[in-house]
């Protein structure tokens, strides 16, 4: 039977945290856009701010559809499956917002997180929560976690500053459906 919560309490603080990834989910404004979901994760990289806030690091990667879709209307949610222990799926609906290196703040919203997962790194999106529920989870697959990948890292340590700002210039500027995404270095 699902719930819905007044805010993060302890119980789903530790959930949530547990989670070895979670998804995120947007969409465009227009009924034609694309809507997007992406699979999060490496430790050390989700963040519960307070009970109506969350944060999770954001690195370079070939789309931009999740910053577009936040800079356009700042509609998002992210949900977390429990693959071990009990069933359990938490999702997390809000108002997102983009906060880049540049920004005011982002230091010490990067606090927040792992330090050594810099190499990379585009931007924080934090989530104002507005609504926060569970729901049983029973047909979701008991799985086990070997190791989280290192492949982003490994990848990024070979690259310079002007890899990453030449590649968000070219790959990261507008999302599919042309929406903006990163302003250009």
């Amino acid at each position: 039977m699902g719930k819905i919560h007044a805010h993060i309490g302890t119980r789903l603080e530790r959930f949530l945290l547990a989670q070895p990834v979670f998804f995120v989910g947007t969409a465009p404004l227009d009924g034609d856009g694309h809507v997007n979901v992406s699979p999060k994760g490496m430790s050390g990289t989700f963040a519960v701010l307070d009970e109506h806030r969350v944060a999770y690091l954001d690195y370079t990667a070939s789309g931009i559809e999740t910053i577009a879709h936040l800079r356009e209307n700042g509609r998002i949610v992210l949900m977390f499956c429990a693959f071990e222990g009990p069933p359990n799926i938490v999702r997390l609906h809000g108002q997102g917002r983009v906060v880049t290196p540049t920004d005011p703040g982002f230091d010490q919203l990067r606090s927040h997180f792992a330090k050594e997962r810099t190499l990379g790194q585009r931007s924080i999106i934090v989530v104002e929560v507005g609504r926060i529920s569970d729901s049983c989870g029973f047909s979701v697959p008991l799985m086990d976690l070997r190791q989280d990948r290192d492949l982003l890292d490994r990848h990024h340590r070979h690259r310079t500053p002007a890899y990453f700002d030449e590649y968000r210039r070219e790959r990261n500027a507008t999302s599919i459906d042309g929406l903006p995404g990163l302003p250009t270095p």
